[in-house]
Order: structure tokens, then C-alpha cells, then sequence
């Protein structure tokens, strides 16, 4: 028997708690004429909710009252239902992470209409509130982008891939074990956001598993198969095992996309990097 959690009744339940704060949400700030615009974005913005999807509620407010929405977002999140514990702890902070008793998570951003400009990331949003259209034109601008590899985005990438692979290295010499499956984590990471840009999709911002694995991935089985293959205990031979397996792979991905700028992969310059340690 597989695992079975002790909450089923009331995982079961969380989309209609969920849909009991979203109405809260929505009554409260519907009627705020300082409201400009209310959007959400994340699984509710790309319409892929399940039990466990957060509330990513975006609030543009007009610029003169930004600070006293800033300064009374805890009470404000407050009103939309029994919170039992905040995250964040800066009180300047444009946002706020609040956790309810029924289990459901709200991070609710606080910005005027200077901090909204069309990007990849406003593609799936869901509108609400739009008192003037901004949001409107925001979202057709965004859905005219499209991600493009760049030199500086391929540089990134690999030499973060670099450090990392060396990082986990000095830390299974050092018996820091923990550490060293900390950098074989992103190293996991690293080689997700290269398939992801081989197919001109944005990745994740570096250290979010969001969307990676599961149903709602843009990866494909036979990828999803090899991330699990690259599993190790606190075992300096297993740890070493897999960073050549992910090794070979980077190979691989880093050959298509220095194809793909029509770059040298300069495959010397890359066997003397990745040799230093496997």
C-alpha cells in the first residue's frame, strides 16, 4: 500500500475553501474605488487549479495610496478569512504570504500602474478588476512575446551549471553531504531550464520546482524519467555517479543550444571544466 495522507477529508474540501477566500477577495476589493486593477496570476492565471493550488493575487492601487496599502496588507489579508501565520516579516514589503486555517495560501502583491509592463510572465493572468483598461492592453502586449536564447542567457546558464558541479565536489570531500545534494538539486534545475530553452519556453526563475514534474509540465516523459534516474543517498560514490550522468546530459543540451546562436561549444574548453572533477 502506497503512501495515504491523513488529511484526505480535508484536502478533499480545499477547492471550496479555496473558492470561499477568492470570494472574500473579491467582495473586498471589487468595492475599493483605490483598486485600479485585481488579477491573479499562477494556476488560477493558467486555469490549471488542483486541491493545493495558492492564491497569486495581483493588486494595482493608485500611486498616492500604495503606502497605506502596503503598511496594512497583513490586516487586509485578515478580512478574506482566519489567518493563522504570515511569512514575511518586512514591513515595506510590497507583499504579503498569508497561510489560513482551512490550508489555503494567498501571496498577495501590492504594486501602482508604473510597476506593470507587458512580460512573459503576464501571459496567463486572470483579470477581475480593470478600471481603466490597462491591464486589458498589458495582457494583449504580453501575448505578443516571445522567449528568445541569448548569448548572455546561454552564458548564464552554463556557468552556473559550472559552479554548481564543482560546488558538489568540494562538498562530498568534505563529507558536507547534505550541502553537495543541495548542488546536485540545482544541477537537476540547471538541466530543466536547458530543455526548457531548447524549446523557446521561459524557465522557472533558478530554485522553483513549480510546474516542473507532474501533469502541468512542459517535459517530457523520457525527461521526467531521467530527472528521476539522477536520485542519490548521502553516498559520495552515488553523488559522483550521478553528476556524470547529468554531466553527459548537459553535453548534450549545451551542444543544441550553442547550434541553436550558432556559437563554438568549444568542447575542449568544456571536458577541461567538467574533468576537474568526475
Amino acid at each position: 500500500m502506497g503512501f495515504v495522507s491523513n488529511h484526505q477529508a480535508r484536502d478533499s474540501e480545499l477547492p471550496n475553501y479555496r473558492k470561499k477566500i477568492l470570494s472574500s477577495i473579491e467582495t473586498d476589493l471589487l468595492n475599493d474605488d483605490n483598486v485600479m486593477a485585481l488579477f491573479y496570476g499562477g494556476s488560477i492565471g493558467n486555469e490549471n487549479t488542483d486541491e493545493y493550488s495558492d492564491i497569486d493575487l495581483r493588486v494595482v492601487v493608485k500611486p498616492e495610496k500604495i503606502k497605506e496599502y502596503v503598511v496594512n496588507k497583513r490586516n487586509r489579508a485578515q478580512e478574506w478569512g482566519n489567518v493563522l501565520y504570515f511569512e514575511e516579516v518586512n514591513p515595506l514589503s510590497v507583499y504579503t504570504v498569508a497561510h489560513y486555517d482551512c490550508f489555503i495560501k494567498v501571496d498577495a502583491f501590492y504594486y501602482i500602474p508604473s510597476d506593470i509592463h507587458p512580460s512573459l510572465w503576464l501571459q496567463n493572468i486572470k483579470i477581475i478588476k480593470d478600471t481603466d483598461k490597462m491591464m486589458a492592453k498589458i495582457l494583449d502586449n504580453s501575448m505578443l512575446l516571445t522567449y528568445e536564447l541569448s548569448l548572455d542567457g546561454l552564458e548564464l546558464w552554463r556557468t552556473k551549471f559550472f559552479a554548481h558541479f564543482h560546488e558538489a565536489y568540494r562538498r562530498v570531500m568534505r563529507k558536507e553531504y547534505f550541502y553537495a545534494m543541495k548542488c546536485i538539486d540545482n544541477l537537476r534545475l540547471s538541466i530543466i531550464a536547458g530543455w526548457y530553452m531548447e524549446i523557446g519556453v521561459q524557465p522557472n526563475t533558478f530554485g522553483d520546482w513549480a510546474r516542473y514534474e507532474g501533469e502541468r509540465s512542459n517535459l517530457e516523459e523520457w525527461q521526467q524519467s531521467l530527472l528521476k534516474s539522477w536520485d542519490c543517498r548521502r553516498d559520495p560514490v552515488e553523488i559522483l555517479n550521478v553528476m556524470k550522468c547529468i554531466a553527459h546530459e548537459f553535453k548534450k543540451v549545451h551542444h543544441s543550444l550553442c547550434y541553436k546562436l550558432n556559437i563554438d561549444e568549444n568542447p575542449e574548453w568544456l571536458a577541461k571544466i567538467i574533468n576537474m572533477v568526475i
